[in-house]
């Protein structure tokens, strides 16, 4: 038997996650890049192993797609959406956050709440990633061996504009809120 528990967050709830965001945010401005993924992986590799409830497992995962786009050298962030994806890793990999991690049951809750509006602020930029991976694995699958790499990194380029102009329209229409 399951059991379905909502929580409304106030605007005032909101602002103090997101308060919580902004400070792991100037961490992440003090901190090398490749600390704060190589941290976040290792609690990533650490969490499979261990049981958690569904709705930190579910939002987990989300981190895993998250790092693999800072790392994909064919999708290049700006500054801006890499110190935003930065600044969630930097708070999941602090176990000393508002809820320590290490409290059973509830010490990843408040990772878990970061990670869903970490993603609803970035949701458009994780689309189109996601349709540029499709659209790489699509055009790899078919990719023969004497097919030019030059047409290969055009036709990828091309699609990765067009996915950023998707992006900027749908973010101009629904901003999401800055972390």
């Amino acid at each position: 038997m399951s059991l379905r528990i909502s929580i409304e967050l106030s605007p005032k709830d909101v602002k103090h996650m997101r308060d919580a965001m902004r400070k792991a945010r100037h961490t992440v401005r003090d901190t090398d890049d490749d600390d704060i993924l190589e941290a976040a992986r290792t609690l990533l590799l650490d969490l499979k192993n261990r049981k958690l409830p569904n709705y930190v497992r579910e939002r987990t995962d989300r981190l895993q797609a998250m790092i693999g786009m800072m790392e994909d050298k064919e999708w290049p962030l700006t500054r801006g959406e890499r110190e935003r994806m930065l600044a969630v890793l930097a708070y999941f990999s602090d176990p000393d956050d508002m809820i320590p991690d290490d409290i059973p049951g509830i010490g990843l809750l408040d990772d878990a709440i970061m990670i869903e509006l970490a993603f609803r602020d970035l949701r458009h930029e994780v689309e189109a990633y996601q349709d540029f991976c499709e659209f790489r694995q699509k055009y790899d699958s078919g990719f023969r061996l004497r097919r030019d790499p030059a047409t290969r990194a055009r036709k990828l380029g091309d699609r990765r504009d067009q996915l950023r102009e998707r992006m900027a329209r749908r973010r101009e229409k629904d901003p999401a809120p800055v972390l």
